[in-house]
């Protein structure tokens, strides 16, 4: 739990939820506020962009802050960046987050055809550009990754837009805090953030720490394992979360499924991950026992909580029970 020191965490819900496509989201999305939400968060692997759904969000909704979680530093050039944050800024001025990331090479080079060359040194070049053309800084020269003839935002933003990182071991969390305006991790257990906080180290006032959790609010366990066990295999044997993982003393755990994914058995790898894994980093139970769990993450530091929310089918077809769940879930619950 939060220090008495410490404001309580924020809570953002990602969108859009799975299943439930984007202009079904309007009437959600207004409602967050009135459930306690005080963020939306966006993703982009290979499905929806991260940029559209804000830009609705801040339309719809225009309290809530908006956040990106994670928009790959690969895929987009460093000024086209630039100008999406400022523009994101004049809907949502003063809320607006921008993480960006290495992501990982299935979303960049499989899907993309981009090399994934140098995630580290990437991120980092386009963290210091971004950072300094959106204070109205003319940019230009040698990064360690790309070369720039000169750019200069025409209209910074008013009020600052918070550049934080995708981050998962030591480096990237100090240099998201070091250089940016915090982080934002993920794919870990409750126990797990304390290792983080001390990575990071001393935390000056005004960065974010945002740590994102996976929920499957149901009390069918067998739904939920089913449900989530595909792409916890999938993301656990990528190469940045299964290095994630054995910093964090889990390699023993997660080293069967891990040989199994090496040896071209992706089915095997999936039944290979213990029960204790999927349960703990993809939580399930009723909203409310997913709440509890929820709160695990709650540690001084922590700024927010961003929930990645994956709800059976019967739900998202019901606005109603949508509605309650999501409140049941959420902060402003009683």
């Amino acid at each position: 739990m939060t220090a008495l020191s410490d404001p309580p965490p924020r809570w953002g819900l990602t969108i859009p939820l799975p299943g439930l496509t984007l202009d079904r989201h309007r009437s959600l999305v207004e409602r967050l506020p009135d459930l306690g939400y005080t963020d939306v968060w966006t993703a982009e692997g290979g499905g929806t962009d991260a940029f559209t759904p804000l830009a609705a969000a801040a339309a719809w909704s225009p309290s809530l802050r908006i956040g990106t979680g994670i928009v790959p530093v690969h895929t987009r050039g460093p000024a086209v960046l630039t100008q999406t944050a400022a523009t994101l800024a004049q809907l949502a001025p003063g809320r607006v987050l921008f993480g960006l990331g290495s992501s990982v090479p299935a979303h960049v080079a499989d899907i993309n055809g981009i090399p994934f060359d140098e995630p580290f040194k990437r991120t980092r070049d386009v963290l210091r550009f971004v950072t300094r053309a959106l204070r109205g800084e003319h940019v230009s020269g040698d990064f360690d990754t790309f070369s720039i003839a000169g750019y200069q935002l025409p209209h910074p933003p008013v009020e600052p837009v918070k550049v934080i990182l995708g981050a998962l071991r030591p480096g990237m969390l100090r240099l998201g805090f070091t250089e940016g305006d915090g982080a934002i991790t993920n794919l870990l257990f409750p126990e797990d953030v304390p290792t983080v906080l001390d990575a990071v180290g001393p935390q000056p006032p005004g960065k974010e720490l945002v740590v994102k959790v996976f929920v499957c609010p149901t009390e069918d366990t067998g739904y939920a394992r089913r449900a989530t066990r595909p792409f916890l295999a999938w993301i656990l044997n990528r190469e940045p979360y299964r290095k994630f993982h054995e910093w964090l003393g889990h390699g023993e755990l997660l080293r069967e499924s891990h040989e199994l994914w090496a040896a071209g058995d992706p089915e095997g790898a999936q039944r290979a991950l213990p029960d204790e894994v999927v349960d703990g980093l993809f939580v399930s139970g009723s909203p409310e026992q997913c709440r509890e769990r929820i709160l695990r993450y709650h540690r001084p530091g922590v700024t927010t909580v961003q929930l990645y929310v994956s709800l059976p089918p019967e739900v998202l077809a019901d606005r109603a029970r949508l509605l309650d769940t999501l409140a049941r879930l959420g902060p402003a619950a009683r």
